[in-house]
C-alpha cells in the first residue's frame, strides 16, 4: 500500500499578470528576514530539534537500561568499540578504529583511536573499555542489560592507552557487534552499587558520544547537548530535547505545529493524513521491531524458585499452541496496520535476511481456529456451560493479558486477540495500562499473557539471549528478559550460535532456535511493523536512515540520524542566505524598483490628464 500523492500545486493562467499591491506585498514577503527554520512552529528552531517520544526512560545507567527509549539516548552519550554502518548496517569502527584475531578466534586486539577526551575533558582510551568489559564479568549488577555479550570473556586488558585485548574462553561471533557502551572509569568507579545508580544525579552525565546528556525532567523531557569535538565532527544541532506524550494524537498536532520536529510509532492512519502537507516528509521504513505476547508458564528463578500467579493451564504446551492458532495474523495486518505490516513468525525480522526464519507448511501454527478447538478437546479441556473451557484440574480458562495502553497497535491487537481466543473457549480479560505497571507485573510474574516488542539488531545474539536460562532472575524483582522460559536444547543452539565465526552455519542454528522458541509458544511474534515516522522537513535537513535503503531514524544502531541532521536554515556555510533564497532575494529587489517607478509613472500620467 502506497501513501497518496501530494496533488500538483496550483498554478496561474500562464501570461497572468498579478495586481500591483500584490505584487508589493509578495516583494516584500521575499525581501523580509527568514524565520528561524519555520513559521510553523519552534520544534527546530535554530539550534534545537525538539523530538517526541512516547516511552518513558527506564534508566540512564547503560549497564541496566532496556527499554528502546532508553538505550536509544545512550548511544548518543556513549561510544561502542565499533558501530553498525549507516549505509548498510556492515561494522565500522568506532572507540576501536581497527582489529585483528588470533588463529584460534579466541584472542582479539582493538587498537583505540588517538586523542579522544571524555566530555569533561579527562583522556579516553582502553583503559575505560576494559574497566567497562571487567566490571561487567565480575559485577552480577553491571551485566543486567548486556552480560551476555561478556559470557565467554576469560580477561580484558589494557597493555597500553591504545590497545584492547580481549580474550574469550571460546569463539564469540559478535566481536563485531559488542552493543555494550564504554564508560569513563574515573566516573563509575566511584559509583558503588552500580545495578541501584540510574544515572541522572549528577548532571550533565560524562560522555564521548556526539551528545551529552545534559538535564532530565522524569516522564516530560530530556536534554542532550551536542559535543562539539566528537571525533567525526560535532552535530548539526546544538540541542536534542525528547518530550514525552501519552497520547499519540497529541504528539501528531504538536508535529503540524512545529511544537516537535519529529514522531515515530505512527499509525497507518496518522501517516497518512501527514503524507503531502507543507513542510512534513513521511518516511516508511522496513520493520526492524516485532510486536508480540509472552506467555507466563510458571515464573521462576535461576535455582527454580517458583513465584508469582500465573495461570497453572498454561504450562501446558497444547494450550499454549492453541492460543497461536486462534490468532489471524492476516487479518492483523489488515486491520490493525492498514497493510503497512508483515506476519511474523520467527524472531528475526525479514530486513534481516541472513537471520530471518519462516516455518514449514507443516510445522507452522496459522489462524486454524478448528485445529485449535481439536487440540483442546483432545488435552482433556471441555467447554463449560459459558463457553469457557476447563483444565482436568478445574481450573477454568480465563486469562489475563496486560497490553501497553500507549501504543494504538497494541490495544487494537489486544481486542481482536480477546474476540479469537473466546472462539476456541479461551476468556481473556484485557487489562491496558502504562508501560511501568506492564515491567512491574513481569518483575513479579503477575500475568498469564503479556504484550511485548522487541527492536532487533543487525546481529541477532541479543534478542535470543534473553531466553536462555541465564536471563532468569536471580530472585524475584528483575530480569533481563521478557519470559520465563528455560530449556536446555534452546541453551546449546544458543552457546552454538555463538560460538561459530561461519555466517552459514551460524544462521542454520539460528534458525534452528527460532523454530524451538515458535513450537514452545512461550514467546510469541505476531507482526513486524513497518517503522512509520514523520520530521520537519522545513526544519531538519540532510539527515541520514539507517540503512541507506529502506532504513529507519528513530531506533538506529547507532547515532546517525541525530548527529547529521541540520537545521534547514543553516544549509549554507556562516548561516547565510541560501544560494536560491539569495538569487530570490536579488530578484525581488528588482521588482519592487520595477513596480516603484511603474507607479511613480502611472501616477505622474495621472496627474498630467488632470491638468
Amino acid at each position: 500500500m502506497a501513501f497518496p500523492q501530494a496533488p500538483p500545486a496550483r498554478r496561474s493562467p500562464r501570461g497572468a499578470a498579478l495586481p500591483v499591491a500584490t505584487a508589493l506585498v509578495l516583494a516584500a514577503a521575499a525581501l523580509s528576514p527568514l524565520p528561524p527554520a519555520a513559521a510553523a512552529g519552534t520544534g527546530g528552531t535554530g539550534d534545537t530539534l525538539t523530538i517526541a517520544m512516547s516511552q518513558p526512560i527506564d534508566s540512564f545507567n547503560p549497564f541496566t537500561a532496556q527499554l528502546a527509549s532508553s538505550t536509544a539516548v545512550l548511544r548518543l552519550v556513549y561510544p561502542t568499540l565499533t558501530v553498525p554502518a549507516a549505509e548498510d548496517n556492515t561494522p565500522t569502527g568506532e572507540l576501536a578504529e581497527s582489529w585483528r584475531t588470533s588463529d584460534d578466534g579466541l584472542t582479539w586486539t582493538f587498537t583505540i583511536r588517538e586523542g579522544l577526551t571524555w566530555s569533561d575533558g579527562e583522556a579516553l582510551d582502553a583503559e575505560d573499555a576494559a574497566w567497562t568489559f571487567t566490571t561487567m564479568m565480575e559485577d552480577p549488577g553491571a551485566a543486567t542489560a548486556n552480560g551476555n555479550f561478556v559470557a565467554n570473556f576469560e580477561s580484558v586488558r589494557a597493555p597500553d592507552p591504545g590497545t584492547l585485548v580481549i580474550e574469550l574462553s571460546k569463539p564469540q561471533a559478535t566481536m563485531l557487534a559488542l552493543d555494550v557502551p564504554i564508560v569513563p572509569e574515573h566516573v563509575w568507579s566511584e559509583v558503588g552499587d552500580i545495578a541501584a545508580f540510574d544515572n541522572d544525579r549528577d548532571l550533565p552525565v560524562v560522555g564521548a558520544g556526539p551528545f551529552t546528556l545534559a538535564a532530565y525532567e522524569p516522564n516530560q523531557s530530556v536534554t542532550l547537548d551536542a559535543d562539539e569535538d566528537f571525533w567525526r565532527g560535532a552535530p548539526g544541532f546544538d540541542h536534542l530535547v525528547l518530550r514525552y506524550f501519552t497520547d499519540q494524537d497529541a504528539m501528531v498536532e504538536a508535529l503540524r505545529g512545529g511544537e516537535v520536529s519529529f514522531v515515530h510509532n505512527l499509525t497507518p492512519a496518522q501517516a497518512e493524513s501527514l503524507e503531502g502537507e507543507p513542510g512534513i516528509t513521511v518516511n516508511a521504513a522496513d520493520g526492524k521491531r516485532f510486536t508480540g505476547f509472552t506467555v507466563n508458564p510458571g515464573a521462576r528463578t535461576r535455582d527454580g524458585e517458583e513465584f508469582g500467579d500465573g495461570h497453572p493451564a498454561l504450562r501446558d504446551r497444547t494450550v499454549r499452541q492453541a492460543v497461536m492458532l486462534a490468532i489471524d495474523k492476516e487479518a492483523l495486518v489488515e486491520r490493525v496496520y492498514g497493510g503497512y505490516a508483515t506476519v511474523a513468525e520467527g524472531y528475526i525480522p525479514a530486513r534481516y535476511e541472513d537471520y530471518h526464519w519462516r516455518p514449514a507448511d507443516g510445522e507452522r501454527l496459522g489462524h486454524d481456529p478448528e485445529r485449535a478447538r481439536e487440540m483442546l478437546d483432545e488435552a482433556g479441556y471441555e467447554e463449560g456451560a459459558d463457553g469457557v473451557r476447563v483444565s482436568p484440574d478445574g481450573d477454568p480458562l480465563r486469562f489475563r493479558m496486560a497490553v501497553h495502553n500507549d501504543r494504538p497497535d497494541y490495544v487494537q491487537t489486544g481486542r481482536s486477540m480477546e474476540e479469537w481466543l473466546a472462539e476456541v473457549g479461551i476468556a481473556v480479560e484485557g487489562d491496558y495500562i502504562d508501560s511501568g505497571q506492564i515491567g512491574d507485573r513481569l518483575n513479579a510474574g503477575e500475568y498469564d499473557l503479556i504484550f511485548t516488542g522487541w527492536t532487533v539488531n543487525p546481529d541477532p545474539d541479543y534478542v535470543l539471549g534473553i531466553h536462555t536460562c541465564d536471563a532468569l532472575p536471580e530472585e524475584p524483582g528483575s530480569m533481563r528478559g521478557d519470559a520465563y522460559f528455560c530449556d536446555e536444547e534452546y541453551d546449546e543452539y544458543y552457546a552454538a550460535q555463538l560460538a561459530e565465526y561461519d555466517p552459514a552455519a551460524r544462521a542454520d542454528i539460528v534458525a534452528d532456535m527460532q523454530r524451538l522458541l515458535y513450537t514452545e509458544a512461550v514467546v510469541n511474534v505476531l507482526v513486524y511493523a513497518d517503522m512509520l515516522e514523520a520530521y520537519r522537513s522545513d526544519q531538519i535537513s540532510d539527515i541520514r536512515t539507517q540503512p541507506a535503503r529502506g532504513g529507519n531514524l528513530w531506533a538506529q544502531d547507532g547515532y546517525w540520524s541525530w548527529w547529521s541532521a541540520r537545521p534547514r536554515e543553516a544549509e549554507t556555510e556562516g548561516g547565510g542566505l541560501s544560494p536560491a533564497v539569495a538569487v530570490g532575494a536579488v530578484a525581488a529587489v528588482v521588482l519592487v524598483g520595477g513596480l516603484v517607478l511603474l507607479l511613480v509613472l502611472r501616477r505622474r500620467g495621472t496627474e498630467d490628464e488632470r491638468e
